[in-house]
């Protein structure tokens, strides 16, 4: 009886599998570059002085027409050497503004207030935001840009993390999985999640939206924004497999911190639709009986196993080709052997313990 329970959960995380990968590769039309709007980039920063240089170098290196283009860093109340870092690069640069938050004042909290205010300042047309941590590749905002035709009020983009080792190989190969996730079903209408470190919207489409501030408070601001403006029902929401518009972000540093980074977004995803909501069981049932293999040994059971991996390998392998990343697939081993273990105690850990460490801020 096991067995034939998962033949039926392995049959189904297959089928699952196979339509995420045509909703990821779905192609989009793109404008020329005579097309291009005015841009604002939206980037919330906090204690990043160990970062924000070189997000900044990639930022100011954007191949996009200067009069188009403006680059917004919100200081989120830093304690450390960022605010100093920032002014002296900025300093003679026209395109780049800092704006300075002090205290936590209002409704809105954190990154999510950083963020709203720098969105209140913008003068572009499209909003891009991207984080302190991240190093943008030059043709990003051009990339980005050129899906907006007609109707599009939401583009997103991949983000992968600089691999140098198992352990950031394997959040490597993660990202890419959530995110290809995350593009086959916003490519098929039933978006279930997103990133904010390359995520694009329309301010039109955000204004009509009300905004962060008319949003209820929630650690995984991006998708929320997202959502809300899927259901206006306005605007097409599309998640382009373009390997211009990458984003590359540092890996977490320990055990610890990446804990606290998957235990933010398992919080987030409560919030999730239904359709996200059943995404996340049935990894839960498939890795969950995975783990059960030790028990119910059998070569039936074996083969189940390994296809549930094949699955998993071939889903991502079109992904990273696509994107150029076909070297970190050397890391799919550990990246298995912590995805299934992650997607079944996660859900234990949140239904007991929901507070959430961000920026050195408990939510």
């Amino acid at each position: 009886m096991p067995e034939i329970i998962f033949i039926i959960i392995v049959s189904v995380y297959f089928i699952i599998s196979v339509s995420l990968i045509i909703g990821a590769k779905k192609r989009f039309s793109s404008n020329t570059e005579n097309d291009l709007q005015e841009i604002s980039i939206v980037v919330a920063v906090r204690n990043e002085e160990k970062n924000i240089h070189h997000c900044l170098e990639s930022l100011d290196k954007l191949i996009y027409p200067e009069n188009k283009l403006e680059v917004i860093i919100i200081d989120d109340d830093s304690s450390d050497g960022t605010e100093a870092i920032i002014k002296e690069f900025i300093d003679g640069k026209s395109k780049f503004r800092l704006i300075n938050l002090t205290g936590n004042e209002g409704k809105l909290k954190g990154k999510v207030r950083a963020v709203a205010e720098g969105i209140k300042r913008a003068k572009g047309e499209i909003i891009l935001t991207t984080d302190a941590d991240c190093v943008v590749n030059p043709l990003w905002a051009r990339t980005i840009v050129s899906y907006y035709q007609n109707n599009v009020g939401i583009v997103n983009g991949f983000t992968t993390i600089l691999a140098d080792g198992t352990f950031s190989g394997m959040q490597a190969i993660d990202f890419i999985y959530l995110l290809f996730v995350s593009a086959g079903t916003i490519n098929l209408g039933k978006p279930v999640s997103c990133i904010g470190n390359n995520m694009s919207f329309r301010k039109k489409a955000y204004d009509l939206s009300g905004g962060f501030e008319n949003l209820p408070f929630s650690v995984t601001e991006d998708f929320l924004l997202l959502n809300t403006i899927h259901k206006l029902n306005k605007y097409e929401v599309i998640y382009p497999l373009d390997k211009s518009s990458l984003v590359f972000s540092k890996p977490c540093s320990t055990v610890k911190d990446l804990f606290n980074q998957k235990k933010r977004w398992a919080v987030g995803g409560i919030d999730a639709p239904i359709s996200g909501k059943l995404l996340m069981l049935w990894a839960f049932l498939t890795n969950g009986f995975v783990l059960l293999t030790p028990f119910m040994f059998s070569p039936v059971w074996l083969y189940l196993v390994f296809f549930k991996i094949a699955t998993d390998f071939f889903a991502l392998l079109p992904v990273h080709q696509k994107l150029g990343l076909q070297k970190n697939l050397k890391y799919f081993p550990v990246f298995q052997i912590y995805f299934i273990i992650y997607t079944f105690i996660l859900p234990f850990i949140i239904l007991f313990n929901r507070k959430v460490k961000w920026k050195d801020r408990i939510y």
